[in-house]
């Protein structure tokens, strides 16, 4: 029997998301404080006082969603020793500081650089995404892959959420084409999501050179528990290989479906989101019916 924590991506954001962590918690508050210094605005005023739409900019977006989840995870599991961590997406930056792997105050440089970046990379290309619910993976694959060599435009699978749920990635031409197809194949759904751009796609070239720089000024130390990666949907110890994963991730897909697959494969029983929302939670249910699944936030 093993315990993994999972940590939420960006779209698990609210407003207020984390002030009853400061309010209560000195540790957590210490840390809030020492986020705002590191980057240099005060990112705890935005994420308990400002709006959906200020909490929507990708730049804010990843480093508050990363921040909650955490400073949920050192507050809310002190002492707990994970078997095994996963991140859905931006997640796998806090999963890392989880594992330790990262410090805190690495990772938020890391995940701050690589939303400045993707925020750049979406106002270079407009772009977007779009989920679709019904289809086999395969068969979602087929399509993008049609509708790319047909039309010279960028659309790919980018989020394997769990069985039926699909989220594909590119140009808005693209996607609009491949959006029809799927409908006219059975999806029950392929709707375009409010995204800032086609994140996990080739379009996302832009900002991986930059962050993938600033990896590899980065120290990254052996973790104490292996963490599952989006890219390569397995258990990862080698912080070399830990490294490349995550620049990888940015154009790469998240196989989120089958890092949880291969998680229960290797004895997961008990799974703990830290951070804001349950999704991960929902996605996890659909994906393994017998995992017992909780969240501390």
């Amino acid at each position: 029997m093993k315990h993994a924590y999972v940590f939420p991506g960006q779209g698990a954001q609210f407003p207020g998301m984390g002030k009853n962590l400061y309010d209560t918690n000195p540790t957590a508050k210490d840390l809030f404080e020492k986020a705002n210094e590191i980057l240099g605005f005060r990112i705890s005023d935005v994420m308990f006082t400002g709006t959906d739409e200020d909490l929507k900019q990708t730049r804010v977006t990843q480093p508050a969603v990363f921040l909650h989840s955490v400073i949920a995870f050192l507050c809310g599991a002190e002492g707990a020793k994970p078997d095994m961590v996963a991140g859905h997406s931006l997640g796998e930056f806090s999963s890392l500081v989880a594992n330790g792997a990262l410090t805190f105050e690495d990772a938020l440089k890391l995940v701050y650089i690589r939303a400045t970046a993707m925020q750049k990379a979406c106002e270079q290309n407009p772009s977007t995404m779009a989920a679709v619910l019904g289809l086999e993976d395969a068969k979602v694959e087929e399509i993008c892959k049609a509708v790319s060599e047909e039309t010279g435009e960028v659309v790919v699978a980018a989020n394997y959420n769990c069985p039926g749920q699909l989220v594909i990635s590119g140009s808005l031409k693209g996607i609009e084409v491949a959006c029809e197809r799927m409908k006219a194949a059975g999806a029950k759904r392929a709707l375009v999501l409010p995204v800032g751009g086609a994140f996990h796609s080739p379009l996302m070239a832009p900002a991986r050179e930059e962050l993938k720089a600033a990896i590899e000024k980065t120290t990254f130390s052996t973790p104490t528990c292996p963490v599952y990666q989006n890219v390569v949907a397995k258990a990862v110890s080698n912080p070399a290989e830990i490294k490349q994963n995550l620049i990888d991730q940015l154009t790469g897909a998240v196989k989120w479906t089958q890092s949880v697959q291969a998680m229960v494969a290797d004895g997961a029983t008990n799974f703990t989101e830290a951070g804001p929302g349950k999704v991960l939670q929902g996605l996890i249910q659909k994906i393994h019916k017998e995992a017992v699944v909780n969240g501390i936030n």
